[in-house]
């Protein structure tokens, strides 16, 4: 920290950077509050994360992975948990202190240690912000197991866990849950149960599942693209889809959008019938067996297509970050037989074709585009989804001052951790709105889900897909903003 005195008449200024001051005290404080539980320091030749060295509540995390901290506070700003909690243990910075304390015999394991690791999003924001190169996102992930182990949750967290784990990666089960729900979804029934405060009744955790229900489309129920889809024109490769389990039941208009830009930009779209489940959810929270067996059944079902694959296409982000670490999870025993993309990706590699770009009508609009955090930190895709709808002629793309600061959904974190997750999909809700842009692009369907609760009327939530396929004729929407539909704003474009 640097100090430089200023002598202004006659009087002297001392100038300390605030920042180094906060973080330094922050650091103080952290490490008082973990070292009294036991004076005694370990010796600085040992390292605090090898495994083959120091005895361990926390044996199986990767050696060295947090050595490189220097505890700057560069990971501060853009956590999304310290930003709505304010607390040094809910920062990565924390974190990486906890574990080292807890490998070094100074810090147990409790229930309150455990939930700090918890209140992780697991964003990976920390990971791009880092100027020392730590890998927190290998170490979250590596913990996360170990607090199931541990068994320092609540029951009812545990239960309400295991639910959404038996629920939501299966979609016939998923669906059979769904509908009982089709005459409430969407209906005025639904808005009064949420004016009268009805839905609080049932618990936070309940009540944050409600405030996500959609309106139920029947396609949700079943699925309605055929297996193979033919290119149009020219064939320029072949590719295989993931459906997903959450977007197929929620929001089936993304695959069949995203099914239409690539048959008309020359590919071939194979839809294994009996594909499941990736394995994000379950790997979101550490459940690495019931990964390991959803990943083993979504690679048989995709490698027992027939004929070649240019690439595994997916449309969900949290999908497409989980299946590319496959190799890593399945410890290189089964994996796919084409690589894995996301859909963005692949379109901005091989390119829009010139016909398709010939379809694209006007849609005089703003966009503001939504960065999901395991694309942009998990995948280190940021351009390309910008690229391709910056091919769709009069819309407007606009930046949120925030862009790389999560949402609140991760996975099923704005299930079990409710209260955290609102207050950052307000947060994001309200940058994103302040662009002034009417329509939102997102291309993750939890943050679609988090981020349509939170806007509700300000802004149209739709995927990059949708927007691509609706303006070249291909694919209806429901509705923009106030019953706008999309080719009626595109044929107005058209007209001047």
């Amino acid at each position: 920290m640097s100090l430089r005195l200023r002598k202004t008449s006659n009087k002297v200024l001392i100038n300390i950077p605030i920042s180094g001051i906060i973080c330094s005290l922050q650091y103080i404080g952290i490490h008082q509050n973990l070292t009294s539980v036991k004076t005694a320091r370990p010796s600085r030749s040992v390292k605090l994360l090898n495994m083959s060295q120091t005895p361990s509540q926390l044996a199986g995390l990767p050696p060295g992975a947090a050595d490189p901290c220097v505890h700057c506070g560069f990971c501060l700003p853009t956590c999304a948990s310290y930003r709505v909690l304010a607390s040094e243990m809910d920062s990565p910075r924390g974190r990486i202190h906890a574990l080292r304390a807890i490998e070094a015999g100074e810090l147990e394991l409790d229930a309150t240690v455990a939930r700090h690791f918890d209140t992780c999003l697991g964003c990976f924001a920390c990971v791009s912000a880092c100027p020392s190169g730590v890998r927190y996102d290998l170490l979250i992930e590596a913990t996360r197991p170990k607090l199931i182990e541990a068994g320092q949750r609540s029951p009812w967290q545990n239960s309400f866990r295991q639910l959404l784990l038996q629920v939501l990666p299966y979609p016939r089960r998923l669906r059979a849950l769904l509908q009982p729900l089709r005459a409430y979804a969407g209906t005025p029934l639904q808005n009064l149960a949420r004016r009268t405060g009805l839905t609080r009744l049932f618990g936070p955790e309940i009540e944050a599942m409600e405030l996500l229900l959609p309106p139920l489309a029947p396609e949700a129920f079943s699925d309605q693209l055929p297996a193979i889809n033919p290119a149009h024109g020219q064939r320029r490769g072949r590719v295989a889809l993931l459906l997903g389990c959450v977007q197929r039941c929620f929001d089936p208009a993304v695959s069949t959008a995203t099914v239409k830009v690539l048959a008309a930009n020359g590919f071939e779209v194979v839809l294994p019938q009996d594909q499941g489940c990736c394995g994000a959810v379950s790997h979101h929270q550490g459940e690495l067996e019931l990964t390991r067996t959803l990943a083993g059944e979504l690679v048989r079902s995709f490698n027992a297509i027939e004929g070649d694959l240019d690439a595994v296409l997916v449309a969900a982000s949290g999908c497409g970050h989980t299946m590319k670490a496959y190799g890593e999870l399945n410890d290189g025993r089964e994996q796919l037989r084409a690589p894995v993309l996301d859909v963005h990706e692949f379109l901005a590699q091989r390119g829009l074709t010139q016909a398709f770009r010939a379809q694209l009508q006007p849609l005089p609009a703003s966009v503001a585009y939504h960065d999901a955090c395991h694309m942009i930190h998990g995948q280190a895709i940021r351009d390309q989804p910008r690229q391709l709808l910056s091919a769709i002629p009069d819309l407007q793309i606009k930046e949120a001052t925030e862009a790389g600061v999560c949402c609140g959904s991760a996975g099923i974190y704005n299930l079990v951790q409710p209260d955290e997750a609102a207050e950052l999909g307000r947060i994001k809700a309200d940058d994103l709105s302040s662009t002034g842009a009417e329509l939102v692009a997102s291309a993750n369907i939890g943050c679609t889900m988090q981020l349509r609760r939170h806007l509700g009327d300000r802004a149209s939530v739709l995927h990059p897909m949708e927007l691509l396929a609706a303006s070249a004729g291909l694919h209806a929407l429901p509705g923009l903003m106030q019953g706008t539909n999309i080719a009626e704003v595109a044929g107005e474009g058209q007209d001047r």
